[in-house]
């Protein structure tokens, strides 16, 4: 006899897992110092979310954007993003051994927050970005994939945490197992 389910109790670190690298890709993105925007002929400029570089080889012209509004909003929403994305990490961890349901909630609204502001910042560097600099063609690269990448996982586990409450007595190991498949 074969029995196929899914172990609620065990598969309940996920999520927090799941957060863990959301953290890390933002982090990522946000220390990353040849990543966000690069030219595609020349390879003459790039770009990071705080510096910009022109120039050849080892020659480059390193430049500031922070000198300029948007690069500071953007700076900012990003790292309130990930200091929120930090507390509801601990939070998850803290509903996860519990099985608070008013933390399961605080944790998605948390998220959702994350994933506004976040937003919002990979919105406005593009396009500020492309209002700055008017020649040729840019990539947006790896640093900037995994603040989306970051975001979009933020996104999954706050969906996820507004589901959890339904199962509250599959996680904590009272509910009957419910078996997806079963042969005899």
């Amino acid at each position: 006899m074969f029995r196929c389910g899914i172990a609620y109790p065990r598969c309940r670190w996920i999520i927090p897992l799941l957060l863990l690298f959301a953290i890390i890709f933002d982090i990522i993105a946000i220390a990353a110092q040849s990543g966000w925007v690069e030219d595609e002929d020349a390879k003459s400029h790039y770009a990071s979310m705080w510096w910009q570089y022109r120039g050849r080889n080892d020659n480059w012209d390193p430049k500031s954007l922070m000198e300029y509004p948007w690069a500071q909003a953007v700076a900012a929403l990003m790292i309130i993003g990930l200091i929120v994305l930090i507390g509801a990490f601990i939070v998850s961890v803290l509903a996860m051994c519990t099985i608070s349901i008013p933390l399961l909630i605080l944790t998605s609204v948390l998220l959702i927050v994350v994933v506004v502001i976040q937003i919002i910042a990979l919105i406005i560097y593009p396009v500020k970005f492309n209002e700055l600099i008017f020649e040729g063609n840019y990539y947006y690269t790896w640093a900037y994939g995994f603040g989306w990448g970051a975001t979009i996982i933020c996104l999954g586990c706050a969906i996820l945490f507004c589901c959890l409450p339904r199962y509250e007595e599959e996680l904590s190991g009272k509910g009957k197992v419910k078996y997806i498949y079963t042969s005899s």
